[in-house]
């Protein structure tokens, strides 16, 4: 009688890594340098956003080369660098928001519910989390990216709409002197809560954000995994899928956004005022279009390089016993 052979299947393929399943002392500090590598090649374009949204109309930029060539012709790299270092302590947030995202998605996978719904949620828990700690990092980090655009009008030291806390430019400041200033001039114009000035309207803008981009880009991969021949590679796969959904959520969020802006800088208003006033200067079309397509290119850029870092960390950090399931 022949001896039969008998196959061994193939293993089932992991479309997502889930955090049970990596070694958090290698996804950590691998997630911590890939995170400030990202910040930092992409700073210049949140400057710029920043600028183009706080500024009215288009009184100082015509649009995203525009502002990248002028401040790079007045300052030099180092003002598309304004507040960098401030604002680089969001990397301890993302921290946080990275492990309250895969916490609640964790603990959600304990019970009956959907992948899609898991990433919603997560993102919006995450997003919480992730603003209370940063937000007045990025109130000190815009007065100082705005300073650009101030010292590019003619009076615009004197300015009190976009100088707020009255600081004098022609003063020969260092970085570190200059960003000790607008810590102390917060804190004596608004007080203490002046370094929260804007976290709901920050809370309005980034938790619908958070989570409408993580479970839109669960949905886009879960889609084009469907769609694409098996050896197209999956990490490509989720990139796009991540800038898919980072288009996606910009467009729907721009007007919330703009509004955060302008509430850290200027600090007066409500919500409701700042949006009545944008309708008036702007309109419709300057309520959703301002500052839309350095956005769109920031958010384009960020989510294709968040993915392409989260995901290949996960890889490698991922237990032995399911990197045979894992496909890059």
């Amino acid at each position: 009688m022949a001896a039969t052979m008998v196959e061994t299947p193939p293993p089932q393929l992991i479309t997502t890594i889930e955090w049970s399943m990596m070694d958090k002392s290698k996804f950590f500090p691998l997630y911590t340098l890939s995170s400030f590598t990202v910040r930092c090649a992409l700073y210049p374009l949140t400057l710029v956003k920043t600028q183009i949204q706080i500024q009215r109309k288009k009184e100082a930029y015509s649009g995203i080369t525009d502002a990248i060539s002028k401040i790079y012709r007045n300052e030099g790299v180092s003002g598309l660098y304004r507040g960098f270092w401030i604002s680089s302590f969001q990397i301890i947030s993302g921290i946080f928001y990275i492990s309250t995202y895969e916490g609640v998605r964790h603990e959600l996978g304990k019970h009956d519910v959907s992948p899609r719904l898991k990433s919603f949620i997560g993102g919006g828990c995450a997003s919480i989390v992730g603003q209370t700690i940063i937000v007045p990092f990025d109130v000190l980090s815009q007065h100082l990216m705005v300073l650009g655009l101030v010292k590019g009008r003619a009076g615009g030291g004197k300015n009190a709409v976009i100088n707020p806390l009255g600081l004098d430019l022609d003063k020969r400041m260092s970085k570190a002197a200059l960003a000790r200033e607008v810590f102390v001039r917060v804190y004596r114009t608004h007080g203490a809560k002046g370094y929260y000035r804007g976290y709901c309207a920050s809370l309005a803008a980034y938790v619908p954000n958070s989570a409408l981009w993580w479970a839109l880009y669960t949905a886009y991969q879960d889609e084009l995994i469907k769609l694409a021949p098996s050896y197209v590679s999956h990490l490509l796969i989720q990139c796009i899928a991540g800038t898919l959904g980072g288009f996606t959520t910009t467009i729907l969020t721009n007007p919330l956004d703009i509004v955060r802006a302008r509430l850290q800088v200027e600090g007066v208003g409500t919500m409701k005022q700042v949006f009545k006033q944008l309708w008036v200067e702007e309109g419709l079309t300057g309520l959703y279009a301002k500052g839309l397509s350095a956005r769109l290119v920031q958010s384009a850029c960020f989510s294709f390089s968040i993915i392409l870092g989260y995901e290949s960390i996960k890889r490698v950090a991922i237990s032995e016993e399911f990197r045979p399931m894992v496909r890059w």
